[in-house]
């Protein structure tokens, strides 16, 4: 028994040691990454579409509403519903969330939609033939997921004709930072598979981990150091390795969850990775115009 309790003493003092220099910068505030987002304004389309999908449980819906809590300056957490109990996908609809910020009546020009989360087993969760539907815009707003059957041309919650304004122009991979390890090899597959489908149409890819103060205990008070902590960069050089994503495409993020103010430190980290998601729509559809 003495053996494990100094093999548990290094381990938390291992994983609770910080690189000596950040692995990546975060702004010391989030003045400029706010005046950013209330200022942007998208090219060729009404709405920057950003399509966020990933296991169930990882965030997504929380992620959503965690955006809207930065961005009218308080704790927000019905827009997006989410189940603190529930096992399966509580995402059961395809919907745009709109935001409004807190100083403006009108919408921001970039929406969220959030798909039925990935599971391993069969007739469990969104299927991936879905999320590709949706990525070319052929999924209708409202649309009732069905893990038992994907949607099929002909379908009412079919779209023949989208848009461009209809397409996804940018999608997100949402994981739980602290269940990489635990993720099963067939969530991995799917993941695998929606990126490829990405990537043959063009669109950029881009990846958050949250739930970081639960995947590592020193996150949960020093958020302005997560990109020090040695912990936190095994866990994104772990998802780097699963998916193929390079490392600059992976953010760290702490959703709001247990909070009843908003703050400025999650504030900053949140906002700084929604300019990132943006610019990398931005990119898509600055692709569009040169081709």
């Amino acid at each position: 028994m003495k053996w494990f309790k100094i093999w548990l003493m290094s381990y938390l003092n291992y994983i609770s040691a910080d690189l000596s220099k950040p692995w990546r910068e975060m702004p010391e505030n989030k003045t400029d990454d706010l005046s950013f987002v209330e200022n942007y304004q998208p090219k060729k389309v009404k709405h920057l579409r950003i399509l966020l999908h990933g296991p169930v449980g990882a965030g997504k819906s929380s992620f959503i509403n965690s955006v809207i809590s930065c961005l009218q300056g308080r704790i927000n957490c019905n827009r997006a519903f989410t189940d603190a109990t529930s096992g399966s996908s509580f995402t059961t609809q395809y919907k745009s969330h709109k935001i409004k910020t807190e100083n403006s009546a009108s919408s921001c020009p970039f929406v969220f939609n959030d798909t039925m989360g990935l599971e391993e087993r069969n007739n469990h969760g969104v299927h991936v033939e879905d999320i590709k539907l949706a990525m070319k815009g052929h999924v209708r707003e409202n649309y009732m997921f069905d893990p038992e059957s994907p949607l099929s041309e002909g379908d009412e919650g079919y779209n023949p004709c989208p848009t461009l304004d209809d397409k996804v122009h940018i999608l997100v991979f949402v994981v739980d930072a602290g269940k990489l390890s635990l993720m099963d090899d067939k969530v991995v597959k799917k993941m695998k598979d929606v990126r490829r489908a990405a990537s043959d149409l063009g669109i950029p890819q881009l990846a958050i981990l949250t739930k970081i103060d639960e995947a590592c205990p020193t996150a949960k008070t020093n958020v302005q150091d997560v990109y020090k902590n040695k912990c936190l960069k095994e866990q994104v050089d772990m998802f780097s390795q699963l998916v193929g994503l390079q490392l600059s495409c992976i953010f760290l993020v702490k959703n709001y969850g247990s909070e009843v103010f908003t703050n400025d430190d999650i504030d900053t980290m949140i906002l700084n990775t929604l300019r990132q998601i943006i610019n990398y729509g931005e990119d898509f559809l600055d692709n569009l115009e040169q081709n």
